[in-house]
């Protein structure tokens, strides 16, 4: 149960196979203080598509931000479950919760309105092109030849590595978790989140 829970995560990354993509320098990832770069990207709640604007979700509140490696992937499906469970917590605070990933919009349709994960409560975004992460400075990483998810697909996107971002209302980043560098398990992105916007 434990080698399933973190299977996608990051912290068990240390394979030879994972090599940056090509046509993304690698960059600072942005850190706290920092203007979050705003972005307008194709997303599924509850498995209807729709355009995700940053920008028009600042203007309603804080916004966390939340990089995971892929739909249907153990940790991921952790982490969006517990999102998924704690959305009401988040909507009391004013926040608005937006996941991103590499997955298509195929994916994350079936993603986003599964019972066990999303379960319809909030957005997740595909950045199939890894443009997104890249602002974010985030390297995008190949998935190991013939690695699947649980349900027995292929994984060939591109895999972002776990971290979120606790996004103020003025744009500014509040708050960075990854669990490369914070050693964090995926739920604890979502505690860590809940108690940042609940305190704002």
């Amino acid at each position: 149960m434990i080698k399933k829970y973190y299977c996608m995560s990051f912290l068990t990354f240390s394979f030879s196979l994972l090599t940056a993509l090509p046509g993304f320098a690698q960059s600072k990832m942005l850190a706290k203080g920092d203007v979050a770069p705003v972005f307008t990207t194709q997303a599924s709640l509850a498995g209807s598509e729709f355009n995700f604007s940053l920008k028009k979700s600042l203007a309603k509140g804080p916004v966390v931000v939340y990089f995971y490696p892929a739909a249907y992937t153990g940790g991921c499906d952790a982490e969006a479950h517990a999102f998924a469970e704690m959305k009401d917590k988040f909507t009391a605070a004013g926040a608005t919760i937006i996941g991103v990933s590499g997955d298509d919009i195929k994916r994350l349709n079936a993603f986003s309105a599964d019972p066990n994960y999303c379960a319809g409560k909030f957005a997740v975004a595909s950045d199939a092109e890894g443009k997104i992460a890249a602002t974010y400075g985030l390297v995008i990483n190949a998935p190991k030849v013939g690695m699947k998810d649980v349900r027995g697909m292929e994984l060939n996107h591109g895999f972002i590595p776990r971290t979120t971002y606790v996004i103020g209302k003025d744009g500014k980043i509040i708050a960075v978790f990854s669990s490369e560098t914070d050693h964090i398990s995926p739920t604890d992105h979502v505690e860590k989140s809940l108690a940042i916007v609940k305190g704002l």
